[in-house]
């Protein structure tokens, strides 16, 4: 099936994206909602993750204890090695494993760290990036979340920068603090339209929406 990776920073609205193409009959695998399933109470990354980083990394409600694993995770480059390494192999094979599984007229891979893993750039046919500025992605995440701001921009700091991202996208979409709703969709609408024909008669080449 021919396949989107969807990236972008933390505050850039790309699960908003990913709703409407799904919406619009896009199969979406979104890699957040896979860790949140593996790390919850139960979850196949529990065990492994109290191999790794000891009790104190689980809650008493028996999921992954998310903010003392952030707290380590975003301080020490070591520790976040650790985590990837028994998230990302549990992660990538649930995409794999619903991948085969799904229907619909071209297949999305919601990945906020697509370009920094370096594992996904060939198993998609197209990187899809959406954009914003990092002061817009600070405000954003501040009026969602109640983090502060220096850790927030610690979380993206751990993040591939804003021109590394699009260096590695073949598709665009431009969501800076300008652009509303209506835009923003006309935007998403215009390339679901375009990744539709490419399902069908695949193209190179990079398009920017914005």
């Amino acid at each position: 099936m021919f396949s989107i990776g969807l990236t972008g920073g933390i505050g850039s609205g790309k699960t908003k994206v990913a709703d409407w193409l799904a919406e619009w009959g896009a199969a979406v695998i979104d890699t957040d909602q896979i860790s949140h399933e593996l790390t919850a109470p139960g979850g196949a990354a529990i065990e492994p993750l109290r191999a790794a980083f000891g009790a104190d990394a689980i809650a008493p409600d028996g999921a992954m204890d998310r903010d003392w694993m952030r707290a380590r995770a975003f301080a020490d480059p070591a520790a976040r090695r650790r985590l990837e390494s028994v998230l990302h192999p549990l992660i990538g094979q649930a995409v794999l494993d619903q991948a085969e599984r799904v229907r619909g007229r071209y297949l999305v891979l919601v990945v906020p760290l697509l370009v920094e893993s370096g594992r996904w750039r060939e198993r998609v046919d197209r990187i899809c990036v959406v954009d914003c500025d990092p002061e817009t992605q600070v405000r954003r995440v501040q009026a969602r979340s109640g983090l502060t701001r220096s850790t927030i921009e610690r979380i993206m700091s751990a993040q591939a920068s804003r021109a590394e991202r699009l260096a590695a996208a073949d598709d665009v979409i431009v969501n800076d603090d300008a652009t509303d709703l209506d835009a923003l969709r006309r935007r998403v609408f215009q390339l679901h339209q375009a990744w539709c024909d490419h399902a069908s008669r695949p193209a190179d080449g990079r398009t920017t929406h914005g």
